[in-house]
């Protein structure tokens, strides 16, 4: 049932993508910025409403109160695909670091490239965190959020690596707060295709601001609340810190 359950979702999902691109990709290139952030997210509010009525996969957010009015980058722990839609609803306007050949896809990169993304070039990793700080620094100053997953890439449940500050260099050098958020959302979205029916939990944490701060200090305060939070939340239980891990890589 679950199998069929999940067919019928990715059936709805990836025709929304074709029916949006056609139908969003010509109004998007006519309305300024935020405007265009407004109806793409017409899209995403579509396919988390669809993942509940087809796969029965809802949440529970706790912290909504803490997104802060300003700009400000937001840190996630990454397990799905779940997460990068979601986040784009919690603070909006928001533009993602990804990599440079996701904006190759049809109709869905197409889209996105409309949202100012950060993209990376992963073949080019000497210039790609140049090209996370310079670009992630603009857009702050443009009064866009940031959106980046500091364990560099998607980590299973149960799994864990170590974070990367580049996102809270870029903070600290436009001076905005860094805004940690944890979920467990691949409990129910994970590397297998099947989805797993349930309530997902979402925690936003209180801002933590970064003028006058070092970055280290920031990120161990940041990978703290996180990881105590994912302790919290999962059903899966926790790894220990490793004590000898190297960097993540960039963001996805």
């Amino acid at each position: 049932m679950k199998a069929i359950r999940t067919l019928l979702f990715y059936a709805g999902y990836f025709l929304a993508i074709f029916v949006s691109g056609l139908l969003m990709l010509p109004l998007g290139l006519m309305l300024p910025l935020r405007a265009r952030f407004k109806l793409f997210n017409c899209h995403n509010r579509f396919i988390m409403k669809w993942l509940s009525i087809t796969c029965a996969i809802r949440y529970r957010i706790q912290g909504r109160g803490n997104v802060p009015g300003g700009p400000c980058v937001v840190l996630s722990n990454h397990q799905s695909e779940w997460e990068t839609v979601f986040l784009q609803l919690l603070k909006t306007p928001i533009c993602t670091v990804l990599k440079k050949e996701l904006l190759s896809i049809p109709l869905f990169g197409w889209g996105v490239r409309l949202l100012k993304p950060i993209p990376l070039d992963r073949s080019r990793p000497s210039n790609a965190m140049r090209q996370v700080l310079t670009h992630g620094k603009l857009r702050l100053e443009e009064g866009l959020s940031v959106l980046i997953f500091p364990e560099g890439t998607r980590v299973a449940p149960g799994e864990r690596r170590r974070y990367n500050k580049s996102g809270i260099v870029i903070a600290c050098r436009a001076g905005v707060p860094v805004l940690p958020v944890a979920h467990n959302a691949g409990e129910h979205w994970g590397r297998h295709w099947i989805k797993q029916p349930g309530t997902l939990n979402v925690v936003v944490g209180e801002p933590i601001e970064t003028v006058g701060r070092k970055p280290e200090a920031i990120l161990e305060e940041v990978e703290r609340w996180i990881e105590q939070t994912l302790a919290e939340i999962s059903e899966v239980p926790r790894p220990p810190q490793p004590e000898k891990a190297p960097a993540a890589g960039l963001p996805s």
